[in-house]
């Protein structure tokens, strides 16, 4: 259920993912009908009405095509019958309610050049999503021993007023020093000097993580829900038409506008 604010409106943060993608990530988002997603190289989060129609589920298969992934965060409802379920779990949304920050001297900016690194860290530590285009959401920041990435966090949705601290990972032969709870102050510091509140989300089970972030300063906001779902291995019935998929130039000049 949404979370009106006090003069009635939605809460962005109870749909991020359509929060970000209309507005400060509008330049990553493909979109057919009501249906939102990043660009796939990019992110794989998607964004779905509250109450989706069977032509909204035809416009997210048509958007994914046949076999296509959408992974939707603050999922309400369960996708229809024939579309394959691969992953639900339950989470938690936390937000800064007064993390002590500071910049963090041992870290590093990553880039477009570090990508190969960042896959393999999170290849061995799996924090989740994190794709070859996923470093262009935000700032990333890692520490580096002898010249290897070891650690590292960033910045993934990026809404009006909030931003989301993502992939904090640490590689199994450097934790307990410290470092994820020095990423994690170094990044909430860079989005606060921008004026904006750092956010995040952790699954359920992830005890360790959740009790990690409380320490820091971060309470619940709001319990949510993760769902990736495989499109019908057949296309929508109904063809393409105006509104249809956009290019990501179409959606930075319709983002300019």
């Amino acid at each position: 259920m949404s979370t009106p604010d006090a003069v009635g409106r939605p809460h962005p943060l109870d749909s991020p993912v359509h929060a970000a993608l209309t507005g400060p990530h509008a330049h990553f988002a493909e979109r057919r009908g009501r249906i939102l997603r990043y660009r796939p190289d990019v992110a794989p989060w998607a964004a779905i009405p509250d109450t989706p129609t069977a032509e909204d589920w035809d416009d997210a298969a048509a958007l994914v095509g046949p076999g296509g992934a959408v992974t939707i965060t603050a999922f309400r409802e369960p996708p229809p019958d024939d579309w394959e379920t691969v992953f639900r779990a339950d989470g938690v949304q936390l937000v800064d309610a007064g993390v002590e920050t500071a910049p963090f001297s041992g870290a590093v900016r990553l880039g477009p050049a570090d990508v190969p690194e960042m896959l393999e860290l999170v290849e061995r530590t799996r924090p989740g999503p994190f794709l070859p285009r996923t470093v262009e959401l935000g700032t990333y920041l890692g520490v580096r021993r002898d010249g290897v990435l070891v650690a590292m966090a960033g910045e993934r949705l990026h809404l009006p007023g909030w931003s989301e601290i993502s992939a904090v990972c640490t590689d199994e032969s450097v934790r307990g020093q410290g470092l994820g709870t020095g990423l994690v102050r170094a990044v909430t510091h860079e989005i606060r000097q921008r004026g904006e509140t750092p956010f995040l989300h952790a699954a359920s089970s992830n005890t360790n993580a959740v009790r990690l972030y409380e320490s820091l300063g971060f309470v619940l906001r709001r319990r949510t829900s993760f769902l990736s779902a495989l499109a019908p291995q057949r296309p929508p019935a109904r063809l393409p038409g105006p509104g249809g998929v956009r290019s990501e130039r179409e959606a930075r000049a319709a983002a300019a506008r």
